[in-house]
């Protein structure tokens, strides 16, 4: 619908969710409905774009959901560094110890397994094999 739209048209839903579930989503259809030159009417709140009020309300929409953004930023930020200070990093636990590295390292390099078997043997997929190796060689940091 919305790469149909022409200059004049009007884009008229029921209600805002019915749109959009996200304010985020919301606000990129809006922008897009904006940039094809239509108008957007919401029939059960008082939206619409066609008239000065009901373009002051979308853009009250517009700063309310960055507010919520930025928010969401800073409270995610603190998080994180809470759990840093506490000693905990994010992400999932790493798959391989430090000794299993070693191991694979030599068990490769010494030709007593290949990449594929040793991925086998430490239940992981072949990649993380390869990248093990690589990041143990000299000219990983290039």
């Amino acid at each position: 619908m919305l790469d149909q739209l022409r200059d004049g048209d009007v884009v008229i839903v029921w209600k805002l969710d019915r749109l959009s579930r996200s304010l985020k989503d919301l606000l990129s259809i809006m922008e897009k409905i904006d940039a094809a030159g239509a108008g957007f009417r919401s029939l059960t709140e008082a939206i619409d774009t066609t008239t000065p009020a009901g373009r002051m309300m979308m853009q009250m929409v517009g700063v309310f959901a960055e507010f919520e953004r930025e928010m969401i930023r800073e409270r995610t930020r603190a998080g994180l560094e809470r759990a840093r200070k506490k000693g905990r990093h994010p992400g999932r636990k790493p798959k391989l110890s430090g000794d299993q590295r070693r191991e694979i390292r030599d068990l490769v390099r010494s030709g007593k397994r290949t990449e594929a078997e040793a991925a086998r043997l430490f239940n992981v997929h072949r990649s993380t094999i390869s990248r093990v190796m690589r990041e143990a060689s000299p000219d990983a940091a290039a």
